[in-house]
């Protein structure tokens, strides 16, 4: 079934992205022309107003909108409709010449110069009150306009600031949290080292010039700061929606941005999921790996809301700041932009649609290069995908597949886990493991939702909990009910360590560390170096280990393999564990994606997949391609055929029903499907 539109006011697949109409108000003649190159290149929307903010508001409270007035005119007469930004992303020269308090306050305690973006306080009363003023004066002269169709608050939140006012807002934020010291000092282990609290002034946000080893203090910093940071958001969608409560509002987010921003409680006050997507294609890794990877950011943007989000940028062609920023080969464009709704966008937008003639972004790519015309490679590829959009449009928009299976990626367990200080201080690979446990399902073509662990894992019938070093949000319930009523748990090597406040469990077997419904306790935890490895037997196949290698006592477990090497060699490493009407296992190392593809394939090999598990079982993909589905109007499948090789692949489709293709239309009954190199096809499969 189809879900309700993501912009009401032009539900389409939409094509278009960023806009900087700005930059060019001095040459009239490139904006004319650009309003004919998005047309022939079938551009429906584009976003505008992201940087604007020193052109809207020149100087406090002198506004000029008319240039925006006369763009948005012309693109809604050229039948392209607008995604307006609230310019907050980057803040005009005289405002923090005049409000010093906005410019940000780094670790080392000084106050930062004008330049960059993002170099603004979310907790400043003279920012905020600027921007609800800005965002207000847009709200009430464009919200009601035909063209527009979403907001676009700010752009890629990100960063932090430590000047008194942050540091002063964290302290209430805690004392609202803890109530009193008494429970701070003792959640955060503050007794250690004589690091007691004994007035809330004395508490700074974490800094290598002063606190780092109070680790509760370090997390619960980075909670404060996506608190504060929604906050702001909030203050500017309050400041919209004011005007307009119709029209939705979205943030661009950045995939799996753990290191600063937990995407799972932004996402919240948000309509509509939007993201920015820059994978590194032709990397030396391999394209499938770097496709596996995007996907399952895709994969996460999508679950946030449960239904399909917004690609709100990705690369033409190139980027330009990456060590080495490489072309986008032939074909590469059109299949990445399938990779992307295959798991659920209905857009494919970009940065940028005119390339910049100076400063930082004028070699990034873009739509119209600085040739000005449609005589390229980069143009006619986005034309294509232009006129894809519009042939499946029809079929794929508004549809998602129901997710049989969830991950665990919880961005406060990252958080943690970077500052365990042991086992490993060299790494923890949290990311390396999810992506090991993702990888027969991308390939296969099972729907995954990555969820963190906030999350309603009732539904599932696989729950898959990588490293999941820290318990939090009632998780050990959540699962012990998961898999009471019948479900399978999947945990790994490091989990079930600390609580929220990363403060170490107590005892041997408790039902804090789930020992009930795993099945044993652990006592002691090695660390490899990087070139070290252990290996476990299991199904006659030998796997290496490496990172971690728990010692774990079985309770209640079966084993299914065990260490071979060092002293420990004979203790369990995978187990098996009966608990209600389902089952729990646990791997107690970090094993290989060799391991997790046939591990996978034996005790989840019957979870829904693009095309029929038989099918699978007689035609082994090649390595470079990967399969996605989402779940037709009717309940039928539309299936993505992916390959990322630079060769021709050809699959047998002997067995399958007649199915359409959606780009031509026509019925699809052959026995085999011919993909070039970087080529996609996209088949409707009736619901038998």
């Amino acid at each position: 079934m189809k879900d309700a539109s993501l912009t009401p006011r032009f539900p389409a697949m939409l094509h278009g992205g960023d806009y900087d109409p700005e930059q060019w108000l001095r040459y009239p003649q490139v904006l004319e022309e650009d309003i004919r190159l998005m047309q022939e290149a079938h551009v429906n929307c584009v976003s505008i107003g992201i940087f604007s903010w020193a052109m809207l508001e020149p100087e406090e409270d002198r506004f000029d909108f008319a240039w925006m007035d006369a763009v948005i005119e012309r693109l809604w007469k050229a039948g392209i409709h607008v995604i307006l930004a609230t310019p907050s992303g980057a803040r005009p020269h005289w405002l923090a010449q005049k409000y010093p308090e906005v410019l940000r306050v780094g670790e080392d305690g000084t106050r930062n110069l004008f330049g960059g973006r993002h170099d603004h306080c979310y907790t400043s009363p003279a920012y905020r009150e600027r921007v609800r003023i800005i965002d207000t004066k847009l709200a009430e002269r464009y919200a009601s306009h035909p063209a527009v169709i979403l907001w676009h608050i700010s752009n890629e939140f990100g960063g932090e600031c430590r000047c008194p006012l942050c540091q002063a807002a964290f302290r209430d934020w805690l004392r609202e949290k803890y109530g009193t010291l008494d429970e701070l000092n003792h959640a955060w282990w503050a007794h250690f080292w004589s690091h007691t609290y004994t007035d809330w002034s004395q508490i700074e946000a974490p800094s290598y010039k002063g606190e780092t080893s109070v680790h509760g203090l370090d997390l619960d910093w980075k909670r404060f700061v996506t608190y504060q940071s929604t906050e702001f958001m909030k203050h500017e969608i309050a400041a919209v929606k004011a005007v307009d409560p119709s029209l939705p509002v979205t943030a661009n987010f950045m995939g799996m941005y753990a290191y600063g921003l937990d995407y799972y409680k932004m996402g919240v006050p948000l309509d509509v999921i939007s993201w920015d997507a820059y994978p590194e294609w032709h990397a030396p890794w391999g394209n499938h790996n770097v496709a596996m990877i995007e996907s399952l950011s895709h994969d996460m943007m999508r679950s946030l809301k449960k239904r399909s989000f917004l690609l709100m940028e990705c690369t033409p062609s190139t980027t330009n700041w990456r060590p080495v920023s490489k072309l986008k080969k032939p074909g590469m464009h059109k299949l990445s932009a399938v990779n992307a709704i295959a798991h659920g966008a209905d857009s494919v937008c970009y940065f940028q649609m005119r390339q910049s003639r100076g400063s930082t972004e004028k070699f990034h790519s873009a739509v119209i290069s600085h040739t000005g015309t449609s005589n390229t490679r980069t143009f006619r590829e986005v034309t294509s995908v232009g006129e894809m959009l519009e042939r499946i449009q029809s079929a794929v928009y508004g549809t998602t597949s129901p997710a049989s299976a969830a991950i665990i990626f919880d961005t406060e367990n990252k958080w943690a886990l970077d500052k365990t200080c042991g086992p490993r201080n060299a790494g923890l690979d949290y990311f390396g493991g999810i992506q090991r446990a993702y990888h027969w399902l991308w390939k296969n073509g099972v729907t995954t939702d990555i969820l963190d662990c906030d999350g309603d894992f009732s539904g599932y019938k696989l729950v898959i909990a990588p490293m999941l070093y820290l318990f939090r949000g009632g998780i050990q319930e959540k699962l012990r009910t998961f898999v009471k009523n019948g479900g399978t748990l999947v945990t790994t090597a490091f989990t079930g360590i600390v609580d929220e406040t990363d403060l170490c469990f107590l005892g041997e077997a408790t039902a804090e560390k789930l020992s009930d419904v795993m099945g044993y306790w652990i006592e002691e935890t090695d660390a490899l170096y990087d070139d070290e490895r252990n290996a476990m037997t299991w199904k006659g196949h030998t796997y290496a280990l490496q990172e971690l290698c728990e010692i774990l006592h079985p309770t209640t477990c079966e084993v299914l393999a065990a260490y071979e090497k060092d002293w420990y060699a004979g203790q369990p490493v995978l187990t098996r564990n009966a608990f209600g009407s389902g089952t729990a296992y646990h791997v107690a190392s970090n094993a290989p994606v060799e391991f997790w593809d046939a591990f996978l394939e034996d005790i989840a090999g019957d979870l829904p997949r693009a095309l029929p598990a038989a099918w699978y079982a007689q035609h082994p993909l090649p390595e470079t391609v990967g399969l996605t589905w989402r779940e037709a109007e009717d309940g039928g499948h539309i299936v993505f055929f992916q390959n990322y090789g630079d060769a021709p692949v050809t699959l047998s489709l002997a067995g399958l029903p007649t199915a359409v293709d959606l780009e031509t239309g026509a019925p699809f009954d052959g026995e085999t499907l011919a993909l070039p190199a970087f080529g996609s096809a996209i088949l409707r499969y009736p619901q038998s």
